[in-house]
C-alpha cells in the first residue's frame, strides 16, 4: 500500500519539480505532456497531503507561480532525487543506450570555430550525438529550447550558468589577393579600400567602427561610413573571404582562414580587445545530465588548450 502511495506521489513529485522551474502550470503540462489542470490536480493533491500551499500564486508578470521558501529548499533535493531516478533509468537499458546533446550556436561560431572541433568530441564521447540548432538569436536555455549554448557577449544571462571559454579582439582582415604586390600595407592603405561594415548590434561591448579603427591606427583621413554594410556577423566574414574588401571582425572566427592563407591579419601589431567574451551556457538542471556536462567539461577543456 505505501509502495502504491509514494509512486502517486513520484507524478506529483514531477508535476511540482516542472511547474516550479516553468512558474506555471501550462509550462510544466507540455513538458509532461499531460493538461495544465491535471498538473494543478497533482500539485493541490501534494499541497493536500502536506497541509499548506506550496506556491504563491501571483496574477502580474510572467512569474506567476513562485515556490514558497519551505517547497524552494525541498526542490533542490527533489530536482536532484527525480535527475537520479533519470540516470538510474539510463543504466538499466544499458551502455549502449545513446544520449543526445542539443547544442546552440551562432553560425559564424559554428562554421569557424566549433565544427571543425566536433571530432575530437565524437571520439571521446562515442554513445553521445551532437545535435546542432544553428541560430543568432539567443535561444532560451532556462526553458530547455536546447540543452547547452555557446554565445559572445558580457556573460550576464538570466537563469543560466555561464563559464568563461575565451576573451575577444577585433581585428582587421581581408583576402590576400586585395594586398598591394609592392606597396607596405598601412592604414592609409586600408582606408582606401572597400570598408564592410557589420551592422549587427554588440551592447556593452566597445567594438570599434571603422573608423575609429582607423584613427587609432594613425590613418590621415578616415572615411565615415562608406563601403558596405551588412547586418550578419557571418555574412560579413564571408564577404571577406569573397574579396569584397576588407572587414573588422571577432579573432575567434576567422582563425582557420587566416591559417589557411586565405584571409590575412592586416596590422596585427593593432590590438582591440572587447568586453565580449565567449561563453559557454545552460540551465543549472541541464548541467547534471551527464550528456550535458560532459559536452559543457569539453568545450571548457578545448578553450583551455588554446589559452596554453
Amino acid at each position: 500500500m505505501g509502495a502504491m502511495r509514494f509512486l502517486t506521489r513520484l507524478k506529483s513529485l514531477q508535476a511540482l519539480e516542472a511547474a516550479a522551474r516553468h512558474g506555471s502550470f501550462v509550462g510544466a503540462a507540455s513538458e509532461l505532456d499531460v493538461t495544465p489542470a491535471a498538473v494543478g490536480q497533482l500539485v493541490r493533491s501534494l499541497e493536500d497531503w502536506v497541509g499548506y500551499p506550496l506556491f504563491r500564486r501571483s496574477r502580474a508578470g510572467a512569474e506567476r507561480l513562485t515556490p514558497v521558501d519551505e517547497a524552494q529548499e525541498a526542490l533542490d533535493d527533489i530536482a536532484q532525487g527525480l535527475d537520479r531516478l533519470e540516470s538510474g533509468l539510463k543504466k538499466l537499458r544499458g551502455r549502449k543506450a545513446r544520449s543526445v546533446v542539443v547544442v546552440t550556436a551562432s553560425q559564424a561560431f559554428v562554421a569557424n570555430w566549433l565544427l571543425s572541433r566536433l571530432n575530437d568530441f565524437a571520439e571521446a564521447f562515442p554513445t553521445i550525438d551532437v545535435r546542432l540548432d544553428v541560430s543568432d538569436r539567443i535561444i532560451d536555455l532556462a526553458q530547455g529550447e536546447a540543452d547547452i549554448g555557446i554565445r559572445c557577449g558580457m556573460g550576464t544571462w538570466k537563469g543560466v550558468k555561464a563559464t568563461h571559454l575565451m576573451d575577444e579582439e577585433i581585428i582587421a582582415v581581408c583576402h590576400r589577393r586585395l594586398l598591394p604586390q609592392h606597396d607596405e600595407i598601412t592604414a592609409g592603405w586600408i582606408a582606401e579600400q572597400t570598408l564592410i561594415h557589420d551592422g549587427t548590434p554588440h551592447p556593452g561591448g566597445d567594438f570599434p567602427s571603422w573608423s575609429e579603427w582607423l584613427a587609432r591606427s594613425g590613418a590621415n583621413q578616415t572615411p565615415a561610413d562608406r563601403g558596405l554594410k551588412i547586418n550578419s556577423t557571418a555574412a560579413v566574414i564571408q564577404a571577406a573571404i569573397a574579396g569584397r574588401g576588407a572587414a573588422l571582425v571577432r579573432k575567434a572566427l576567422v582563425t582557420q582562414e587566416i591559417e589557411s592563407g586565405r584571409l590575412v591579419h592586416l596590422l596585427p601589431e593593432q590590438r582591440w580587445p572587447v568586453k565580449w567574451s565567449y561563453y559557454v551556457v545552460a540551465s543549472p538542471k541541464a548541467l547534471r545530465r551527464y550528456e550535458v556536462g560532459a559536452f559543457h567539461d569539453w568545450l571548457a577543456g578545448q578553450a583551455r588548450q588554446e589559452r596554453l
